[in-house]
């Protein structure tokens, strides 16, 4: 840009220059050469007018050469039909016949001709006069006198000369004024120019100073002026953009913008967060082309026809439904031909699935106190209305009444647990606990009940292994749970494998293998949900509360440390615990 302008203006200067040299020159030399003639032509007339009135035809032909020499002119006399009579330079034998010729022609018609041509018998070119000379009978003859231009050629090189001359002195004199002046003049411009772009790579700590008195320096103070208030404005635009920009970035729920195309036009990282990349990239697409959703496109047509804000629950995704609570309204402060729609997404997946626990666990609690409870409260009634005073009827009643009332402990104390842990009341002493005397202490509690079902329990527990860190009675009740599960649901004469996994540089594992009746794939994700049973009926007629995989999951949390369940039906159960090495 700067090159650009520098050269352009210099240029300009040089040829308006040049083309005024040029004019000067060319006027000059038409009037120098028509000044030369002029003054030619009226030499040779004179010389012509007075050969006519002293001599005769007879005179002419006999002083013809003294009369050329008199004239400094080329002397032809002509007759009425144009033969050359005589000719001061050359032979008549040798000469065509001239009363065609423009200045005889034109001498014939109008008593006086001129003509400029090129003349072969000299090899020049020639100006030629001629008066027709009269007799008794009309014109008898013509007088021509030629005068070659070498006179009008020699000052015109002169001239020619002289203009180079002057064209070179002003020419550099004329290359020197404008180099200063185009640099002068350009010099602010290409300041301004830096200023600009530097402006443009946002450096704008730097105040323009042009010296200039004219335009150029109040073009300038109006540059720093306009800057100085742009400053303000990108100033307080970058803040309160920052302030949107951290409001938009830390908000919980999703932000969706739709431009006026009902194109997606900005995303917020909770939007990603909460779809996550099951959509991939959406920007620059319709809603209906991104989701595929008829309720979110049904929303956004009722916004669009009524312009009241629409809020309206739906789903996204089939394989892990995300469930939304869908807010759409438009942004205000826009043209109407920018318009443009804000959809905000709160995710209430989780509600709802607290919700549905809430329910489902107050419907399961219910169920798990109210049948223990109700048998209790039934055999009561029967040894009320005399069966007391049968002995072994009874003893009989109150060993199930003993059972039932040992299961609602259980259910109570399980409950207590989870909710001490949850409530964090469930103090943890954490220490150096070595993990295979925790499962030593489990299976001796374990053992009685596998014996009774002929279940064996083989254990590969390295004595050297590290120990890990955690809380040994709250470890030793994990342990006591995944393998009370193993021992309940494997069948007599099965076995379960207890076996230690290779250590890594944080963490030790601990696998739990059984050969029992194993678990639909589809059920290991709600494993660990409070009172979610495989199979209900034979959980509850082996005792279970259907809390201890929920308990497990919570000691596990508590311990940082994962549990990981693989099980096929019908071939048994893997449970993987992992425990953080303590350090």
């Amino acid at each position: 840009m700067k090159t650009h302008l520098f050269y352009k203006v210099f240029a300009t200067y040089l040829i308006i220059v040049a083309l005024a040299l040029a004019l000067v020159g060319t006027l000059s030399y038409q009037q120098l050469k028509a000044k030369m003639m002029e003054r030619i032509e009226t030499e040779l007339m004179n010389y012509t007018v007075m050969i006519d009135l002293t001599s005769s035809i007879p005179e002419i032909e006999e002083k013809i050469g003294k009369l050329s020499a008199i004239s400094n002119a080329r002397v032809t006399l002509i007759d009425a039909n144009g033969k050359v009579l005589a000719d001061s330079e050359a032979p008549v034998e040798e000469m065509d016949n001239h009363l065609n010729r423009t200045e005889i022609q034109e001498a014939r018609v109008k008593g006086k001709g001129i003509a400029t041509r090129f003349s072969h018998t000299l090899g020049i070119d020639t100006l030629y006069v001629a008066l027709p000379v009269k007799g008794e009978y009309g014109i008898s003859s013509y007088i021509r006198l030629a005068r070659p231009l070498l006179e009008v050629k020699t000052s015109i090189n002169k001239l020619i000369l002289i203009i180079l001359q002057s064209f070179i002195l002003i020419g550099v004199i004329s290359f020197l004024v404008a180099f200063v002046f185009t640099s002068r003049l350009v010099s602010p411009v290409q300041e301004m120019e830096v200023y600009t772009r530097k402006l443009r790579e946002d450096d704008v700590t730097q105040t323009l100073l042009v010296s200039a008195n004219d335009e150029r320096g109040r073009l300038a103070q109006n540059i720093n002026y306009l800057v100085s208030e742009l400053r303000e404005k990108v100033r307080v635009s970058n803040e309160e953009k920052g302030k949107l920009e951290a409001a938009f970035a830390s908000m919980s729920d999703g932000v969706m913008i739709l431009d006026s195309q009902n194109r997606i036009e900005i995303l917020n990282n909770a939007f990603t967060s909460i779809v996550g990349t099951l959509y991939g990239d959406i920007i620059g697409k319709t809603p209906l082309e991104a989701f595929r959703n008829i309720e979110l496109q049904n929303a956004i047509d009722h916004f669009r026809n009524t312009k009241d804000v629409v809020s309206q629950e739906i789903v996204l995704g089939i394989e892990n439904p995300v469930i939304l609570d869908v807010s759409v309204s438009q942004i205000q402060g826009l043209p109407k031909e920018e318009e443009k729609t804000m959809i905000v997404f709160r995710d209430v997946t989780q509600l709802k699935k607290l919700e549905k626990m809430r329910v489902d666990f107050v419907a399961n609690v219910t169920h798990e106190i109210k049948t223990p409870l109700s048998a209790i409260l039934g055999f009561i009634e029967t040894l009320r209305g005399g069966a007391i005073d049968d002995r072994e009827t009874s003893m009989k009643f109150l060993r199930i009444i003993d059972e039932h009332a040992q299961r609602l402990n259980r259910l109570v104390d399980d409950l207590l647990i989870i909710s001490d842990i949850e409530l964090g009341e469930k103090k943890l002493f954490f220490e150096s606990v070595a993990i295979e005397e925790v499962i030593k202490s489990a299976l001796h509690i374990i053992e009685p009940k596998a014996d009774k079902k002929g279940i064996t329990i083989e254990k590969n527990i390295p004595a050297e292994m590290n120990p890990v860190n955690g809380d040994r009675d709250s470890l030793e009740q994990v342990f006591l749970n995944v393998l009370d599960n193993a021992v309940k649901f494997t069948p007599e004469a099965g076995t379960i494998f207890v076996s230690a996994l290779k250590e890594t540089e944080d963490h030790c594992a601990i696998r739990i293998t059984d050969t029992g009746t194993g678990i639909p794939k589809d059920e290991i994700p709600r494993l660990g949900e409070r009172f979610y049973r495989v199979d209900k009926t034979r959980s509850r007629e082996l005792g279970g509360t259907g809390l201890g995989l929920s308990i497990v999951k919570h000691l596990m949390k508590a311990h940082k440390g994962t549990i990981g369940i693989e099980s096929q039906p019908d071939r048994g159960t893997t449970v993987t615990l992992r425990f953080p090495l303590f350090k």
